[in-house]
């Protein structure tokens, strides 16, 4: 460029300087991006946007960050803690929603975005969109396999019901097993709908699994989750995913009763059995008590005929059995055949034997030499045993041991051994020993014996008369004592 030619507006300096006319400070980035920032949220303070999530994300501080987008364009998007907390479904990418909150501009990616305060499911098609999705990923799950089902109990004790106590559902539920079969029923309070039913639900199935079995409040055989009939929106507690997982984990038996026959629910595909209404749920539960009676009544029956089935045709049996029989001479005569036949095979085989001993003997040639052979072969068999005379003598010692031993038990069980210490031995007149007093009473005659003799004596009630006891005999009997002095 020549000398003092002034520089041309369209080209760059290399230090900024002002120009004529020029009365503004440049701005700063902070500076600018505050401006758009106040801008952008005082003409946007409140807006409804409708569109598809997508990038759905929750950090560890509890917010949530989205993008909202449509088939041309897209925004972020952000949540915070608190309102997230007021959802009442579970963002997902896919789900259409509408979000209602403020536009605003985040300065440190220069970037504009939507602060949402209130998010919804946009429709009811978005609903049952969501609805769906959710299903399919807890199927993948197995939480709806038909082997996870088990049996409802055929007579439940007790009788768990989750449900509103204030609605018709309840009274419906009781109504109907006071007529079924009165059962002892357990309500666990819920709401049934809105914000927060979720939770109570899922904590009134976890808290009736918790209870421990013979405690005080008994805990449930089976497990009724009601509700009356609604929209979907009304219903959509019940398809939460926390209120699904807890039916599936229960270890409890659990029937589903939500809603009308024509709605479905994911609580109903997590239950063990699903019931068109509440009042059907509760004759899932029990049975008809006349029924169950009528039914044990034909059981018995039936018992009682198949008790006596075997007997009757054991009887039949064997009385063609027996009409079978041969007689008895039938029996014993192929018996009595052999027997003669064996009586005369033995005679002939004794007299053969008899005549071959005979013959043997004949040929057998004894003589002294031979007889004095064997006796010298025996003797020098019998040297060479080495028999020890202990072999003989400690069987005699332990014999003697024990003959010694049974001589002083006799001596000492001998009857007439308590004589020397005053008592005696009460005999009959021919030495038999009695030993109570009726069998004393009946002899004519009893012999006293004690230590240093006997002395013979008749019972009272055989003693002669007094007339004829005053006759002394004029000498005793040999060995017997006069017994009147």
């Amino acid at each position: 460029m020549p000398a003092g030619t002034p520089p041309d507006d369209d080209n760059n300096n290399l230090v900024a300087t002002s120009r004529a006319g020029d009365n503004a400070e440049p701005f700063s980035v902070s500076e600018i991006s505050a401006q758009l920032k106040r801008t952008v949220e005082d003409r946007f303070g409140f807006v409804r946007i409708r569109g598809e999530l997508s990038g759905v994300k929750r950090a560890a501080s509890g917010h949530l960050y989205a993008n909202l987008k449509d088939d041309k364009a897209r925004i972020d998007a952000v949540m915070w803690r608190g309102n997230v907390a007021r959802l009442a479904f579970q963002p997902e990418d896919g789900l259409e929603v509408v979000a209602n909150g403020k536009l605003t501009t985040y300065p440190g990616r220069s970037n504009y975005q939507i602060v949402i305060e209130r998010m919804e499911v946009a429709g009811e098609g978005a609903l049952l969109a969501l609805l769906e999705k959710t299903r399919q990923r807890l199927a993948a799950e197995g939480l709806f396999d038909e082997t996870r089902k088990r049996r409802l109990p055929m007579l439940p004790r007790t009788i768990g019901v989750v449900t509103s106590p204030t609605g018709s559902v309840i009274r419906d539920i009781l109504h109907r097993l006071e007529d079924r079969f009165p059962s002892r029923v357990l309500v666990w309070p819920v709401l049934v709908q809105g914000k927060g039913s979720a939770d109570q639900v899922t904590a009134a199935i976890r808290g009736f699994a918790a209870m421990e079995a013979g405690g005080a409040v008994p805990r449930p055989d089976v497990v009724i989750v009601a509700r009356g009939g609604g929209s979907i929106e009304d219903l959509w507690g019940f398809n939460e995913e926390a209120v699904v997982r807890a039916i599936s984990e229960c270890p409890i038996p659990v029937i589903s009763a939500v809603g009308h026959e024509t709605d479905t629910t994911l609580a109903d595909f997590a239950a063990d059995r699903r019931a068109p209404t509440p009042t059907a749920a509760a004759e899932m539960a029990v049975p008809v008590r006349a029924e169950l009676a009528g039914w044990i009544a034909e059981l018995g029956q039936r018992q009682g005929a198949a008790a006596r089935r075997p007997v009757t045709l054991g009887r039949e049996r064997l009385q063609a059995r027996a009409e079978r029989l041969p007689g008895t001479d039938t029996l014993f005569q192929p018996y009595a055949q052999r027997l003669d036949d064996l009586a005369d095979r033995l005679k002939r085989g004794l007299t053969e034997r008899a005549a071959h001993g005979r013959e043997r003997l004949g040929a057998l040639r004894l003589s002294p030499a031979l007889l004095q052979g064997q006796l010298r072969e025996q003797a020098a068999r019998l040297a060479g045993q080495r028999l020890s005379p202990d072999l003989v003598r400690r069987p005699v010692a332990e014999q003697r041991r024990k003959l010694d031993a049974l001589a002083r038990l006799a001596e000492q069980l001998h009857p007439d051994r308590p004589l020397s210490r005053g008592y005696v031995r009460v005999m009959t007149g021919d030495g038999a020993t009695l030993t109570s007093a009726k069998a004393a009473g009946k002899a004519d005659l009893l012999r006293l014996k004690f230590a240093d003799g006997t002395l013979d004596a008749v019972p009272s009630g055989n003693a002669p008369s007094p007339r004829k006891a005053a006759v002394r005999p004029k000498k005793s009997p040999p060995g017997q004592e006069d017994l009147f002095g």
